[in-house]
């Protein structure tokens, strides 16, 4: 009986196979005794009745012909309808760079136009004038943006601009001069800027152990003593363009000047020495840290006068055989002073020093 049931589906198969050749429809997977699965290849779905011979018989073609072909059609329909543009508005990619040389060139046409007028220079002294324009374009850029343009990076201040400020000052300055007077240069520069920044500091925390400053105002003896270095940093600009005007003794002259151009190397370091107690802690603050902190004082200041010295010694060694190519003596004075500056930086020592 088993074996009977089993030559009866045999049959029934085969007849159904044999209907589904000749009509030409496809065969389920599942009725075909050992049948691979059905192929979905392209060269498979392109098969045709004459290629084997057989006028009846086809197979399907497979469904994804059709969109296959609407999607060339859609794509060479946009290649052959978008065109190319000549000219494109590339401002993301030149932004940076095309704004610094703007600022650069404006500045400098700026700096021709002040002087055309010697009425309004000895009116007004160049240093106000720049401080106006500072405020004036400042307060342009915050009408017109409510989000802020750009932000001044502290690194990218002391690494870019702080260097070629300090070496126009020392590259400018009257050197036989300023080695003569170079003790009282010192007592002013170190001395008496030390003097003020803790006269500020003590006298702020005064004030505040009396109850005159609001007690909103947090802030210990370290915090203030920290003001008062920062505060100590004077840059006595417009007196010294008075002093140029009128010609005063050079004495004076110098000794204001070189004042001013140390000052800023010993409230720097001092500076750093105070911001490191406020991060340390006051409470965590010993007193052999003080001493540490003096002889750190003495070690970043005399460290980068000698870094100032070794690179001022490699200078003028290099330009003893510049004399047939004078056109790169001035690429060597900016390098190696700008090297002097990122040297001192890398030791922590007094980078405007050296």
């Amino acid at each position: 009986m088993l074996l009977l049931t089993l030559l009866l589906s045999l049959t029934v198969t085969g007849d159904a196979a044999t209907d589904l050749y000749v009509t030409g429809a496809s065969l389920p997977p599942e009725l075909v005794v050992g049948a691979s699965p059905p192929v979905t290849s392209p060269a498979a779905s392109r098969y045709t009745p004459q290629e084997d011979g057989h006028p009846v018989f086809a197979l399907a073609r497979s469904v994804e012909e059709p969109s296959s072909t609407n999607t060339e059609d859609g794509e060479s329909s946009h290649h052959h309808g978008g065109g190319y543009n000549i000219v494109q508005w590339e401002w993301s990619y030149v932004q940076t760079p095309y704004i610094i040389a703007s600022w650069l060139l404006v500045a400098s046409v700026a700096k021709i136009l002040f002087h055309f007028s010697q009425r309004f220079t000895t009116a007004v002294p160049e240093s106000c004038m720049l401080i106006l324009l500072g405020l004036i374009l400042g307060a342009v850029v915050l009408i017109a943006s409510k989000k802020q343009p750009y932000q001044l990076d502290p690194g990218l201040f002391f690494l870019f601009l702080l260097p070629t400020i300090v070496g126009d000052a020392g590259y400018f300055m009257p050197a036989r001069l300023f080695f003569d007077n170079l003790g009282a240069i010192l007592m002013y520069a170190v001395v008496g800027t030390l003097w003020n920044a803790f006269c500020t500091g003590f006298c702020l925390y005064g004030v505040k152990m009396a109850g005159a400053i609001d007690e909103k105002v947090e802030g210990g003896l370290m915090e203030f003593l920290l003001f008062g270095a920062l505060i100590s940093a004077v840059d006595p600009v417009a007196v010294l363009a008075v002093f140029e005007e009128v010609h005063v003794n050079e004495t004076l002259f110098i000794i204001v000047f070189g004042e001013s151009l140390l000052n800023d190397a010993v409230t720097v370091v001092l500076y750093k020495v105070y911001i490191s107690f406020v991060e340390v802690g006051p409470g965590n603050v010993h007193t052999a840290d003080y001493f540490k902190g003096i002889v750190s004082f003495l070690i970043v200041s005399i460290g980068g006068t000698l870094v100032g010295l070794i690179f001022a010694v490699i200078l003028a060694f290099i330009t003893r055989f510049t004399k047939k190519v004078r056109i790169i003596e001035p690429l060597f004075v900016f390098l190696l002073v700008y090297l002097a500056y990122l040297t001192a930086e890398l030791f922590s020592l007094s980078a405007i020093l050296s």
